[in-house]
């Protein structure tokens, strides 16, 4: 229930939003709107004010701005305040305001995300300094070294582990060059990716490599295993019997995997190695239970805490989006280059799942997964696809380099066109929604 009230909340916004901004344009350029309706039908709520019927349909999966004379196809009057009365500057105004009123919404939404504040991790900033590489990886198998600094990605430069991230994640099972910077030495590595272990649903690109950091202990339990060892508050892990530990859920799964047994945990304490045996407890520390390792503390990771002022989160939500807009330009370029692969792409069974996830999180977490999918709806929009607003907007640009509008033989071509790119674009996202579905996985053996 969870999981369709978020997705109804999500989709709602977006499309009222979406819809919202060509319904204002209109009204201001003084075309008669004659239907607002959210959602698909069966209707389930309606009235009528003014010249405008106001609805709500029962599928919540789009919506749209009737006007008056909106469609060649429709008898026209010839009234001023039909839609293709209007002049093209006066349509474009209209068409382009409900991609920018997605925009502007993921801006918003941004900026009070990132207003809140947040613990983030210490090293996401930070410049590309492999830390460690791990075995059997594809860095490993292209020779990139601990302390190599990854300096760009396919030619796109990278300055901080969340873009180096991005380029990477956004290239899954492909081959990608990386300019890498070794004691002072340039050096150019090329290798192909893997997918990321555990996240075979959406495909993020993956070579194993690792920032150099690394899980702290923030408290320790008086006489169980780790006191006894002589382990303290304040030590970071570096290694579990010779295994670099960089995550909490990496050292959590180490110790787990070893109830019973010795195992020689590496720790740094003021500046010095040390090397401490350790015999983890089997499920016997304080609220652990089952028959899994555990050495009594608390784990931390490297984080640092980011609140910003209400303009430093403005500029940092435009900064955010642009670079998003970027990404998103990437990948819908790599779809026509075949550069990227179609399983990236998702649809509303994904969108619904990942609603009701983010919404488990709280707000923030939501609120962030909605400006990512505002910003996606408003470019994917600008798309000159006809059908999309972007595509109306590109018919009425080769109109105005012809000096003459088209006939309505051409224009229903061109949007016969645009329905079959977008017909074989939804059956593609469809079909990656149910791909990712457990037990529909088990049914198709060829993937």
């Amino acid at each position: 229930m969870t999981t369709l009230l978020a997705f109804a909340f999500v989709l709602g916004v977006l499309v009222f939003v979406h819809e919202l901004g060509h319904f204002l344009a209109a009204k201001r350029v003084g075309i008669r709107v004659l239907k607002f309706q959210l959602g698909f039908n069966p209707t389930i709520v309606s009235f009528t004010r003014g010249d405008t019927e106001y609805s709500i349909g029962a599928l919540p999966l789009g919506g749209y701005v009737k006007m008056a004379g909106d469609s060649p196809e429709e008898e026209r009057t010839g009234r001023a305040d039909e839609f293709l009365s209007k002049t093209k500057w006066e349509r474009f105004q209209v068409l382009i305001m409900g991609p920018a009123m997605n925009i502007v919404l993921a801006l918003i939404l941004t900026s009070i995300v990132l207003y809140q504040g947040a613990e983030v991790p210490s090293f996401e900033d930070q410049p590309v300094v492999v830390g460690v590489t791990l075995p059997d990886s594809p860095a490993a198998k292209a020779d990139i070294l601990p302390g190599d600094r990854v300096m760009s990605v396919d030619d796109h430069r990278v300055d901080t582990w969340e873009q180096y991230e991005l380029a990477v994640g956004s290239k899954p099972n492909k081959e990608i060059t990386l300019d890498i910077l070794r004691n002072g030495q340039a050096l150019t590595k090329k290798l192909t990716t893997t997918v990321m272990p555990g996240q075979s649903r959406f495909e993020i690109g993956y070579i194993g490599v690792l920032p150099d950091v690394h899980p702290m202990i923030p408290h320790v339990n008086p006489g169980e295993p780790a006191d006894k060892a002589g382990i303290k508050a304040g030590d970071v892990i570096l290694s579990v019997n010779g295994e670099p530990m960089t995550f909490r859920p990496g050292l959590i799964k180490a110790i787990a995997a070893h109830p019973g047994e010795r195992i020689t945990i590496a720790v740094e304490r003021n500046g010095q190695r040390l090397d401490l045996p350790v015999t983890p407890a089997r499920g016997g520390c304080t609220g652990v239970a089952g028959n899994v390792g555990c050495i009594g503390v608390s784990i931390s990771e490297a984080t640092k805490h980011f609140k910003p002022t209400a303009l430093e989160a403005v500029t940092l939500s435009v900064r955010k989006n642009i670079e998003w807009a970027g990404l998103i330009g990437q990948t819908v370029w790599g779809l026509v280059t075949r550069e990227t692969s179609p399983k990236q792409l998702m649809g509303p069974v994904a969108i619904a799942q990942m609603s009701g996830e983010s919404a488990s999180l709280g707000w923030v977490a939501l609120f962030s997964f909605m400006a990512m999918i505002s910003l996606n709806l408003g470019l994917v929009n600008l798309l000159p696809i006809p059908v999309l607003d972007g595509g109306h907007i590109f018919i009425m640009a080769l109109e105005g380099i012809a000096r003459r509008d088209f006939s309505v033989k051409v224009k229903e071509k061109m949007l016969l066109a645009g329905f079959v790119v977008i017909l074989m674009l939804m059956v593609t996202v469809i079909y990656n929604d149910l791909a990712r579905i457990s037990f529909i996985q088990r049914l198709m053996p060829w993937r």
